[in-house]
C-alpha cells in the first residue's frame, strides 16, 4: 500500500475485491505501538493527524518486508519527523513488548559518498 499513488489506491483495491468477491481484508490491531506514537507526538508537540500516523505505519510496514529504504518527498513534507517518530516509538516498546527492539538510524549524506 505505500507504493501506491492516492489516486491508484481505489483502483486496486477494485481488482483486489473483483478478484477475491466477499473476502474482507482483515483488520491489523497497532494496539501497542498506535499507542507508543501517539505517545511519542505527545512529548514532541506534534499533532497525531490520521495522515501522518498513517503514514508512520507505513514506513514500519515498509521496514519489516525491506532491508533498506529511502524516503523521498518534498521539503517540509514530513519525511524527517516520520521516521524518527516511528523510532522512537519502537524504542519506547522495546524490552516491554515482544517483536520490538531498540532502533538505531544512521544518516548518509548521497553527495558523501563517491
Amino acid at each position: 500500500m505505500p507504493k501506491f499513488l492516492k489516486d491508484d489506491l481505489p483502483l486496486f483495491e477494485n481488482i483486489i475485491s473483483d478478484l477475491f468477491p466477499g473476502v474482507e481484508k482483515p483488520a491489523i490491531d497497532r494496539g501497542k505501538l498506535l499507542e507508543s506514537v501517539k505517545e511519542i507526538c505527545k512529548k514532541t508537540h506534534l499533532v497525531p493527524t490520521d495522515s501522518f500516523i498513517e503514514k508512520v505505519f507505513q514506513l514500519y510496514d515498509t521496514t519489516t518486508v525491506r532491508h533498506g529504504l529511502m524516503i523521498v518527498g518534498p521539503t517540509g513534507g514530513g519525511k524527517t519527523v516520520c521516521y524518527k517518530t516511528l523510532s522512537a516509538a519502537q524504542t519506547a516498546l522495546a524490552g516491554n513488548t515482544d517483536g520490538f527492539v531498540r532502533v538505531n538510524y544512521h544518516i548518509l549524506n548521497p553527495k558523501s559518498i563517491t
